[in-house]
């Protein structure tokens, strides 16, 4: 049974940092790419930030370049989302995915986990 457990998010202020994690059970974590997806209040959800199985493959959505860094562990098989110069629409509920090798997307994640609030206030 495949489970992923996010932790780490919470209420900051503009400007603040927070780092999402993501443990994986139940999946042999090297052959997934992993991927961050968040749901604001009203709107779909969008790709944050994917990671393939050795490092390779990080891209971000472009609202989040150069303020957000994706990494993986995967000797304790988590992946990560380091979140910097946070802004107001950053908040909404973020979720861990995973896909078995390739790009990761919305709509073709093989596994989910139950999300993360992050709420940023100004």
């Amino acid at each position: 049974q495949v489970e992923l457990v996010e932790s780490g998010g919470g209420l900051v202020q503009t400007g603040d940092s927070l780092r999402l994690s993501c443990a994986a059970s139940g999946l042999t974590f090297t052959t997934y790419t992993m991927g961050w997806f968040r749901q604001g209040p009203g709107k779909e959800r969008e790709f944050v930030a994917q990671i393939g199985g050795s490092d390779t493959f990080i891209y971000y959505a472009d609202s989040v370049k150069g303020r957000f860094t994706i990494s993986r562990d995967n000797a304790k098989n988590t992946v990560y989302l380091q979140m910097n110069s946070l802004k107001p629409e950053d908040t909404a509920v973020y979720y861990c995915a995973a896909k078995r090798g390739g790009w990761i997307a919305v709509k073709n994640s093989d596994y989910w986990g139950q999300g993360t609030q992050v709420t940023v206030s100004s």
